[in-house]
């Protein structure tokens, strides 16, 4: 089955440095955290409060999805930790 995102919520996780989202495959329940350094590759001027975080990902949500979705194609897992290589 196919991973898709259909929650748009997304939060911003202080103590792990990262954005945490959910897709799902089928009735199968996938969670993401997106670290904080990925955020920062893609886009490096953005300052690191959650604000800024959350804005980066919003902007960017297709290409996240995408890489999730790769992470996933390769190896299913019920949870997934994303880093700057993965974006």
């Amino acid at each position: 089955m196919a991973l898709h995102f259909p929650n748009a919520s997304r939060t911003y996780d202080a103590s792990r440095h990262c954005v945490c989202f959910w897709g799902h495959d089928a009735s199968t329940e996938v969670s993401f955290h997106l670290e904080e350094e990925a955020l920062h590759r893609i886009s490096r001027f953005a300052d690191r409060d959650e604000a800024s975080m959350l804005r980066v990902f919003d902007v960017n949500r297709n290409r996240i999805e995408a890489a999730a979705s790769a992470a996933y194609s390769k190896k299913r897992k019920s949870h997934y930790r994303l880093s700057a290589s993965d974006v």
